[in-house]
């Protein structure tokens, strides 16, 4: 869906901008190389840019290009809120509600900055002049390379900008494992072309486990998994006291829930974690299962298709009770 014409952003970019880049509270893989990949574009035409994440990124992408000069509104949110306010254009990527971004959506929200979204979620909330949102694109990382071919500029896309861009396409399908398109491939073969090393960035991204991180995983597998077999569905639970026992944190889990889908006979997977104040759900799926509509309907959330989240303010026994319940109406309007 586009609201104003790609033309109309042309004029606006074509003039130096003093741009904020802003994405979703804990920023995976395609939210940072999204953001870090356009943002070395929009420097390249000598606009002024300011990446800000409502909260720290994984060290497991700490080797991303500029990743350290990101602002991070729990650390500082005076300096954020200030950015914002003296942006004139601001570009929200993979995400598309101003809730994704905490205190800062207000602030976004009462801006007069001329406002892009780049995003490929559902149901985009219409706060954007301008709107790029594909929920058939793999990953906002596509859509950024797409946005940029829009505007007659794919020249620019150097090596740093490949390598950013081509995480969020690994990361967002499971190294191209799910959620693919053609187009998805041939973006794959431009930034390789442009000389992405893909094995080093499986290796950075995907092979450094620590010692703790591999017992956690153990631990989630050997004594956290239970297995429903009679709806094809896996849950594998964490509590406040696993947090405290393993030393969990940021990123730390990134990736567990997957686990669960690799079992032969088992298509819907559910990653519940009990949080200091919330606890959150994490689902996947395979085929022509979705989850997005269990994660929108009970759990506040939303999502793709085949992975989404939510969250209920609730105990962590009354959450797995909840998706235990709700999940078979959910298979049984799949089946019918």
């Amino acid at each position: 869906m586009l609201t104003e014409s790609i033309e109309h952003v042309k004029s606006v970019l074509n003039q130096p901008q003093d741009i904020v880049i802003i994405t979703h509270r804990n920023p995976d893989g395609d939210a940072l190389g999204s953001s870090l990949g356009f943002s070395h574009f929009l420097q390249k035409s000598l606009h002024k840019v300011s990446v800000i994440l409502p909260s720290e990124y994984p060290k497991s992408f700490s080797f991303l290009p500029q990743v350290e000069l990101c602002q991070v509104y729990d650390l500082d949110s005076e300096r954020a809120l200030e950015s914002i306010k003296n942006a004139t254009v601001i570009c929200c990527l993979d995400f598309n509600g101003l809730d994704r971004i905490d205190k800062m959506g207000h602030a976004v929200q009462e801006s007069n900055a001329y406002k892009i979204l780049i995003d490929h979620h559902l149901d985009p909330e219409p706060f954007a002049d301008y709107q790029l949102s594909e929920t058939s694109a793999s990953s906002t990382c596509e859509l950024v390379f797409k946005f940029i071919d829009l505007l007659g500029q794919r020249q620019k896309i150097d090596l740093d900008i490949a390598t950013c861009l081509f995480v969020g396409l690994i990361t967002d399908t499971g190294s191209f494992k799910y959620a693919t398109n053609t187009y998805t491939y041939q973006v794959a073969s431009e930034l390789k072309a442009i000389g992405v090393d893909d094995y080093r960035l499986q290796d950075r991204i995907f092979n450094r486990y620590s010692e703790r991180q591999m017992r956690l995983l153990g631990h989630c597998l050997y004594n956290r998994l239970e297995i429903l077999d009679e709806y094809g569905a896996g849950i594998i639970t964490l509590t406040k006291q696993d947090y405290e026992d393993y030393n969990i944190g940021r990123g730390d889990t990134e990736g567990i829930v997957n686990y669960i889908l690799m079992l032969d006979g088992i298509s819907v997977a559910a990653f519940i974690t009990e949080q200091p104040t919330i606890v959150k759900v994490s689902l996947r799926s395979k085929g022509d299962f979705s989850v997005q509509e269990i994660a929108r309907n009970h759990f506040n959330g939303g999502g793709h298709k085949n992975a989404s989240g939510g969250s209920a303010y609730a105990t962590l026994d009354a959450v797995v009770n909840r998706f235990k319940e709700v999940l078979p109406r959910y298979i049984e309007k799949q089946l019918a």
